[in-house]
């Protein structure tokens, strides 16, 4: 395993780690995979993420299974940010057009399909 260079600049940040099950379909994963490559994303559903307060987020693959991490502002409201996010241009159309590898209700909102994880460890420095 090669690990990633990380480069850190927005000092103190909140984190969330959040959860998600897509298919276990080969084919369907690859097209998830092709749709969040920076040749593909949507641009406005980027600057939406952006707009809210959102400073970096991750999305990590094991199979069919999803990691997201979310750094924001350490004064971020993570449900206000939702409901905002729910609003701007496009996002309720890429949450229907990813539903399908999802396996998600096409209506639900991306905080609606993301499960928060708890840590359980930190490495105290």
């Amino acid at each position: 395993m090669e690990g990633y260079i990380q480069t850190i600049s927005h000092g103190t940040v909140k984190r969330y780690v959040q959860l998600l099950k897509i298919s276990d379909n080969p084919q369907l994963v690859a097209q998830y995979r092709r749709w969040h490559s920076e040749e593909c994303c949507w641009p406005e559903v980027l600057q939406g993420i952006r707009q809210v307060g959102i400073l970096e987020m991750e999305i990590y693959i094991l199979g069919s299974h999803l990691v997201m991490i979310v750094d924001t502002p350490p004064d971020f409201r993570w449900q206000e940010a939702m409901d905002r996010l729910a609003t701007l241009p496009r996002q309720a159309e890429w949450e229907a057009f990813v539903a399908q590898f999802q396996g998600c209700d096409a209506q639900a909102r991306s905080d609606e399909k993301w499960q928060p994880m708890e840590r359980m460890f930190h490495l105290y420095t």
